[in-house]
């Protein structure tokens, strides 16, 4: 392979790490953030992270905080989980033979977590929604469920494109 796809490769995957580690670092806050709110100062439900305000939830419900913002901190530790599976893509990519078990392994893993990132996004939509249909509580989080489930779907095919690629090519390996 040239050596501008090695250097888009070694540069995607200093980026993977740099955006798992971004996942990380918001779960954490958001836990910490989370935890201070209903351990030391309720107040802090009104800036839960980067502005993200759901004082009005916490007023109106403590249980509903609770399984809302459980909801977010599952989801976004799901992303940091996909971001992570991809710098291990990364870790046993090889350009000159890109189809192996561990690759696939991988990426199917991936779309797996992906559906229920989305999966769990859906419901956490219907959930909010839900709050602000019946109970006039907003919840000014945006899940962007479908947008996952699309990527999912997009995974899952990429996956089995992979798999024939490996079966292809330790056929075509056998044959030489």
């Amino acid at each position: 392979m040239t050596t501008t796809s090695t250097s888009v490769l070694k540069i995607m995957n200093g980026v993977f790490w740099i955006v798992f580690f971004g996942l990380c670092i918001k779960t954490g806050a958001i836990i910490i953030s989370f935890c201070v709110s209903l351990f030391v100062n309720e107040q802090g439900a009104g800036d839960l992270y980067l502005g993200l305000n759901l004082s009005e939830l916490f007023a109106f419900s403590q249980y509903h905080y609770v399984g809302t913002v459980s909801l977010l901190i599952a989801l976004y530790a799901l992303k940091a989980y996909i971001a992570y599976l991809v710098v291990r893509i990364f870790m046993k990519f090889n350009l000159y033979s890109p189809f192996s078990i561990e690759v696939t392994s991988l990426i199917k893993r991936i779309s797996y977590c992906a559906l229920n990132a989305a999966v769990l996004s859906l419901i956490a939509g219907g959930y909010t929604k839900w709050l602000m249909n019946h109970h006039g509580v907003s919840v000014p989080i945006d899940w962007a469920g479908e947008e996952i489930l699309f990527y999912a779907g997009i995974l899952y095919i990429v996956s089995l494109v992979f798999k024939k690629g490996m079966e292809l090519q330790t056929e075509n390996d056998l044959t030489v």
